[in-house]
Order: structure tokens, then C-alpha cells, then sequence
């Protein structure tokens, strides 16, 4: 063959031709592979980082019951961060985005030399080839902050890959990734971008959603998805996505597929926001509360609309507990009415402000009165004027009910009765059950002395909420439970401060009664208080095995007229209780309760005079249960209208029954307006009737105490002599020493001006029946 017939040598590839005469692509090239090499025997060498950002913040999560996230806070660098376990989010979103990012993930040792190989090829070719960044790589660049723009970048970032691969497995890597990698906007972490960009946590995302999400890292400033706006940029990236995965798991992608995007429709997860500023302290740390989400809306809701109805009336504010007894936790827990809303301060925390509760407390009083044999619910108590020292108190509606049962005295909230047993308790009393309960009282019980009940002492309504469901469970004091992870308490390990017995008769005592409309459903038991100067309004009530508290107010302490509990409070747990639609049970009886038939006037076992009876409920061996000794059979001679004590056959008698009442309780009945026939004066010559021959009993001045008295102000220089006598005594007789002082009806008191010094006071009844009782006066100036 000759010379000219030998073929042409083929000509050199263009790209050779390029990288022969390119120095920097020649030095690029080189570099690399030394970099490479020089990595690969250093790899052992190199020192264990940590997976994260040092300082790195992670937003605080309040999580529901469910484990659904109802309030997110921003992390310290204002970044939504949640962190995620791996664990813990849809496998279809790590499988889109391996497919995404890094299909090799698995096979290399953090830089996929084929993947950089292409890369290189593309920068060589001027064509576009792909990235070669792994995960590892991003998690590199995520981790120490690398600008890998530049070829000195891009080696570091190679380092730094092949150190985190050195030291960590692929799981950890991964979810690092994850929990870094931007989503668009302050988003970072899928853990955020799912529940913030879908409105579910990382777990529940659908198939659809996951590829979205995974779509966002490669462009998160234009693909971030819009509320109420079509994003072109992530419906294109995602559908091209979307094509590949249906390939690979042999589907066919639908051309009306590359309309969808993700449109969020709502901002970050604010929920109770009270409780979580309460549960969440720590940076990223995540609270899984006991509050039930559709309790607690129920419980806004209706806070929300009650308030709106009431606006005129200057009620703006409002707080709210809902307990579930058995295991007291918190399933609704609102602070006040709006935390946001300045004008009434709201992002102060009702459930632990400490206010005065009114007379919510005074269940309390009849729980442990019925509980040491002072009373049983029909027993009937004294509402009248009483003076306890110096001490004068009056009832809410500043009169007086008189006589009538235990149970009507609780229900309609006098506060005498109340007192009155409060200063009958054996000690420690009520300032000793409040504490053994839990309610923080800073002072001794001299310092409150009777005002306990009547709300002399401020409580939190988590503190009120721990009492109520003390009684509506098993009498123990136990504290609420905010968190579902909290370890529940043993029943047995708590002092029992109410008996089954006791808590049962007590919630009977409260349970609603027909005629009030709104407030008269039978499945609720429920106490109101209302504060000194009209500034709370509290309701308590107890359903089944729930508890709810409700207060109105201001924070600021401002008193309205309308803040009368029965009128708002009260409506307002009513309302909360019905849109609840909470599990009802039926109050059993425990076996160391007895029903019996009473009295119904005297709340006493019937004797055969009692006309009108009605069932009630006692604790035997405790309540102080007895013949009834109001009914009377009495004698009457008809033609003087006066009782005989005896029949003794020579003249014709009259039997008439009637109610046989001490003189302080006719009459408490006559300053009620409520007037009993009185008995017909006895013959004279005879004694009283048998079986009321009690002596009678000072109540006033009361022993061993001393009193102080105003020497200038002749109002304040008298102390009131009061007595209780026995049916039928008409008239008593005072004397201090040996003076005779004067004498008064046994309803009346008697007004003595006594001089300074050691004084023993006697009563002398008009049956010869005598008291007495020694006291010390001193004058003040």
C-alpha cells in the first residue's frame, strides 16, 4: 500500500483536545484525584464531629394526646427546626428522596466517584450532567457551613463527607440530612415542612406529599410552596419526580398529575398556647401533653361565644380546667380568653393566677362535717344572726334563710351555716385538709381564722380543680397530670382525706335540682363562688368522671357587678359540660351508705307524729341520726287554750300535734319570714314538757376569750348576751357575778356594758335551768 493510499489518522476527541490545551481543567483534573487519594489514606486519621451545628437550636413542640403537634415555637436562630427521628417519618418520603438526591446512598462511602465522575464530565463537556453531591456531601455542607461554589469548597466538602462516613452509619447520616436540609422560606427539617407545608406530622404524609417535599432541597426559594397560590416551579419539579418514581415501581404517571402542588393553608400550629410556654422550657425539647385537641376546642369555643353574648356587659375574660378524675389529666386547659389580646392581658395564665374563690370551698366544710358525725344532708343548721367574737358575718344576699337542711344550706350557699361548722371541725380543720390537699396557704390558720370557707385565702384553679377531683374520685389528693408520660400515681400511696361515703354524700348535696333553667341537668354536681367586691366568678362541677373549673374576671383585679358566679359562671360551665358530650356513669352508692325514711322537717328519724317524710342518705355508726323531737303531741285544755303537762282524767283534753321549736330557732323562722305556730304556754305550776328539759347554752360572750372594748365610742363599748334555750322558755335572766344584769327573750340578745376586769356570766332560764361562762374584758382607747 502505498503512502498516499494509507488512511488518515482519526482525529482526537474534541473533549481530549479541550483538556490538552486547558491548563485549569488539566489542574482540576489532577487536584481531584489527588485530593481523592490523599482523603483515602487519612480516612482512618480523621477526628469524630458532631452530626449538628454547634449551638444548633431546634424549634419546642407541644404535642396532644395523639401525638399531633398543636404548638411550635421558633428555634433561637427564628428558624422552624423540628427534630425528627428517623424513625418517625414515611418511609415513601426517604425512599423520594434518595431517588431524589442520592439513589447510591447506601453503596458509597460518602462521595460516589461515578456521580463526581459525571459531574466532572459536564464541566469538561460544558453539558449538564447531573450533581454530584451526595447526601453525605449536603449533610457536609449543612453541618459545617462550606461555600461549595468553588473548586477548594468542593474539596472540603469531600473531606468533611468522608469524615461523617467515617464515624457515623448510614441511618444516622440520613436523618441529619433530614432534619437540615432547607424546605423553603424559615423552614427547615422535614419534621417542620410537614406539618407546616401539609398540616400533618412526618409520618402521615401521603405518597403524593412525600414527593413533593422531597422535591423543595434542590430549590427551596422557588419552590416553596404558597398559600392559596399554584407554585409552577415545584408542580414541575415535583411531576418530573413523580414520572421516575412511577417507573421504578412500574405505575404510569397521569398528565394531570403536573398540576399538583402543595397549597398550606394554615400558619404554624399555635394551640394552647398557655400550656405550651408552661410544658416547653428547654430548646427543642418536645412535651407530649394529656390534653385531648377536641376537648380543648370545645372548650375555646365556648369561652369564645359565651364571651361575645356578654360583651355589653363588660365580661371579656374567662379561664378554663377540664380534669379527668381517675387519672387526673388535664384534657382542656384555656388560660384566658385570648392570649394575644393585650387589652385584657391575656397571656397571663388563669389556671395558675391565685384569686379568691368565694364560696367554692364550702363543700369542703360539709364534706368533713358529715365526715366527723356533725351532720348527714338533712340535718337541719342555723342560718341567723351569730356573731363569732368580734367577728359579725352576713350572707351574700344580706339575710337570713333560717332553719333548713344541710344540703339546702350548701346548695343555695349561706355562708352562716358554713362558719358555723367550719368553727365545730376538730383541728386541724378545714386549714389543715386545704393543706394536706395541696392548696399553698402562706399564712398559719390563726391568720384566716373563719374566712376560709367565704374565700379568705386565694387557691389557683389548679388547685381547685385538684379538690374537686379529690371528691369526685376517690378522696385522695393526688396532682393533676399535664403530660401524658407522667407516671401515674398510686391510689393507695396518698393520705385518704375523704371517705367514699363522704364523697358520695357530698356530690348528692351538690348535684343540680329542676326548676333553674340551664343549670338543672341531674348528671352535674357543681359549686359557684364569687369573690369579695364582685372581681371572681368561679364555678366548679363535677360529670361522671370529670372535673371542670371555670373562672370570669379580670386579671387586672377591676370588680364588676356582673360577675355574680350563679349568673355567669355557673351558665358558663353548663354550656362547656352540654357541647362537651362528655361519657356519663351513674353515681353508685358505696355499701357504707344507708337510705332511710326522715322527717322531711326535721331531717330525723320519723316518730309517729311526722306527717311529712321523705328519703335521705346517713352513714351509720357516724351521722347523728335520732328520733325526731320537733313533732309533739301536746295536751291542750279547750277551755283555756293552755297545755297540760299530764291527763289526769278529770276533765276533758285536746290532742293536737305540733312543731316543738327552741326559741332561737322561731325566732331565726320569723326573720326568715317564715313564721311556725308557736305552742300554747304551759298551766302554771307545771314543769316543761318531758324530754326538752335541755339546760340551756351561752353563745355569746364565748369563754376564756377576752375582749377588747372602745372606751370612747359607747357603740362599740356593749357585748351582746345571746343564749340557746330550750322549747318553751320564754324569758332568761342574766347576771355577771352576783349583779343582776336584766332579762330578754331567748331569741333577743341582751346588751351589757360590763367594766374592765375578770367577769363569770350566768343565764338563769324561766324553768330554774342555769349556764355560765367566764371572760375578760379589757378597755382600749
Amino acid at each position: 500500500m502505498t503512502q498516499a493510499s494509507k488512511p488518515a489518522p482519526a482525529e482526537a476527541p474534541s473533549w481530549w483536545n479541550k483538556l490538552r490545551r486547558s491548563r485549569r481543567l488539566r489542574w482540576t483534573l489532577a487536584a481531584a484525584l489527588g485530593f481523592t487519594g490523599a482523603a483515602a489514606l487519612v480516612w482512618f486519621a480523621l477526628p469524630k464531629p458532631d452530626l449538628y451545628p454547634p449551638g444548633l437550636s431546634f424549634s419546642r413542640a407541644l404535642l396532644d394526646r395523639e401525638g399531633r403537634v398543636v404548638h411550635l415555637t421558633l428555634s433561637a436562630d427564628d428558624k422552624y427546626r423540628l427534630r425528627t427521628p428517623l424513625a418517625r417519618i414515611q418511609p415513601e418520603l426517604i425512599q423520594a428522596t434518595l431517588l431524589m438526591e442520592d439513589q447510591h446512598f447506601s453503596q458509597h462511602p460518602g462521595v460516589n466517584p461515578l456521580s463526581m465522575a459525571r459531574s466532572l464530565w459536564g464541566v469538561v463537556t460544558g453539558t449538564r450532567r447531573g450533581g454530584g453531591s451526595t447526601i453525605t456531601m449536603q449533610l457536609a455542607r449543612l453541618r459545617f457551613g462550606l461555600s461549595t461554589r468553588s473548586l477548594p469548597g468542593k474539596m472540603v466538602q469531600i473531606g468533611r463527607a468522608l469524615q461523617l462516613e467515617r464515624h457515623y452509619p448510614k441511618e444516622q447520616i440520613l436523618e441529619a440530612y433530614l432534619n437540615l436540609a432547607p424546605y423553603g422560606g424559615n423552614v427547615e427539617g422535614i419534621g417542620a415542612a410537614a406539618l407546616l407545608w401539609c398540616g400533618k406530622s412526618a409520618s402521615d404524609l401521603t405518597t403524593r406529599e412525600a414527593i413533593a417535599l422531597s422535591v423543595i432541597p434542590q430549590s427551596p426559594a422557588r419552590r416553596r410552596p404558597k398559600p392559596e397560590e399554584r407554585n409552577s416551579g415545584l408542580a414541575q419539579a415535583q411531576f418530573r419526580l413523580w414520572e421516575r418514581w412511577q417507573e421504578q415501581h412500574a405505575g404510569r404517571a397521569d398528565p394531570l398529575d403536573a398540576g399538583f402542588t402543595l397549597q398550606p393553608s394554615a400558619g404554624p400550629p399555635r394551640q394552647a398556647p398557655h400550656l405550651a410556654r408552661r410544658l416547653l422550657r428547654d430548646d427543642g425539647q418536645t412535651a407530649a401533653a394529656a390534653m385531648d385537641l377536641t376537648l380543648q376546642h370545645s372548650v375555646e369555643a365556648t369561652i369564645q361565644s359565651f364571651l361575645a353574648a356578654r360583651r355589653g356587659t363588660g365580661m371579656r375574660n374567662a379561664s378554663a380546667l377540664l380534669v379527668h378524675a381517675p387519672s387526673r389529666e388535664v384534657l382542656a386547659y384555656v388560660g384566658s380568653a385570648g392570649f394575644l389580646d393585650s387589652d385584657i392581658q391575656g397571656q397571663v395564665d388563669g389556671i395558675r393566677a391565685r384569686r379568691s374563690p368565694g364560696s367554692a370551698l364550702k363543700p369542703f366544710v360539709y364534706a368533713l362535717a358529715m365526715q366527723e358525725g356533725l351532720i348527714h344532708p338533712r340535718s337541719l343548721v342555723r342560718d341567723g344572726r351569730v356573731a363569732f367574737g368580734g367577728y359579725n358575718p352576713e350572707n351574700f344576699d344580706r339575710g337570713f334563710a333560717g332553719p333548713l337542711s344541710a344540703e339546702d344550706a350548701l346548695f343555695h350557699s349561706r355562708n352562716i351555716p358554713a362558719l358555723t361548722l367550719t368553727r365545730q371541725l376538730a383541728a386541724p380543720g378545714l386549714y389543715g385538709f386545704l393543706s394536706e390537699a395541696g392548696v399553698a396557704l402562706p399564712y398559719a390558720a390563726s391568720y384566716y381564722g373563719l374566712t376560709l370557707p367565704l374565700g379568705g385565702a386565694e387557691v389557683s384553679m389548679e388547685e381547685l380543680a385538684t379538690l374537686y377531683a379529690l371528691l369526685a374520685n376517690d378522696g385522695r389528693p393526688k396532682p393533676l397530670r399535664l403530660l401524658i408520660q407522667d407516671s401515674p400515681r398510686d391510689g393507695g400511696s396518698g393520705p385518704r382525706l375523704l371517705t367514699p361515703e363522704t364523697c358520695f354524700l357530698t356530690r348528692r348535696m351538690l348535684a343540680s335540682r329542676e326548676g333553674e333553667e340551664g343549670l338543672d341537668d341531674p348528671a352535674i354536681s357543681w359549686k359557684t363562688g364569687t369573690s369579695h367586691g364582685f372581681r371572681d366568678a368561679w364555678a366548679a362541677g363535677i360529670q361522671g368522671d370529670y372535673v371542670l373549673v371555670v373562672w370570669i374576671g379580670n386579671f387586672d383585679g377591676k370588680a364588676n357587678p356582673a360577675f355574680i358566679a350563679r349568673r355567669c359562671a355557673a351558665p358558663l360551665l353548663f354550656q362547656c359540660f352540654h357541647r362537651l358530650r362528655l361519657p356519663t356513669r351513674p353515681d353508685i352508692a358505696p355499701s357504707g351508705v344507708k337510705q332511710v325514711e326522715l322527717c322531711a322537717v326535721s331531717g330525723q328519724l320519723p316518730c309517729p307524729h311526722c306527717r311529712h317524710r321523705r328519703m335521705g342518705w346517713f352513714i351509720p355508726g357516724i351521722s347523728p341520726i335520732k328520733p325526731c323531737e320537733i313533732h309533739r303531741e301536746l295536751l291542750i285544755d279547750p277551755k283555756t287554750g293552755l297545755r297540760v303537762a299530764a291527763d289526769d282524767g278529770t276533765r276533758a283534753l285536746r290532742r293536737e300535734i305540733y312543731e316543738v321549736w327552741p326559741p332561737d330557732l322561731l325566732a331565726m323562722f320569723r326573720a326568715a319570714g317564715l313564721p311556725r305556730r308557736e305552742i300554747p304556754p304551759l298551766e302554771p305550776g307545771h314543769s316543761v314538757i318531758a324530754g326538752t328539759a335541755a339546760p340551756p347554752k351561752i353563745t355569746s360572750p364565748q369563754s376564756s376569750l377576752v375582749y377588747a372594748l372602745q372606751a370612747r365610742d359607747p357603740a362599740r363599748r356593749s357585748i351582746p348576751l345571746r343564749v340557746d334555750a330550750a322549747a318553751g322558755v320564754r324569758t332568761v335572766f342574766w347576771f355577771a357575778g352576783s349583779a343582776f344584769l336584766g332579762s330578754s327573750s331567748p331569741s333577743a340578745p341582751f346588751l351589757w356594758n360590763p367594766a374592765p376586769g375578770q367577769w363569770k356570766v350566768f343565764v338563769l332560764d324561766d324553768q330554774g335551768r342555769s349556764a355560765a361562762c367566764e371572760v375578760k374584758v379589757q378597755m382600749v382607747n
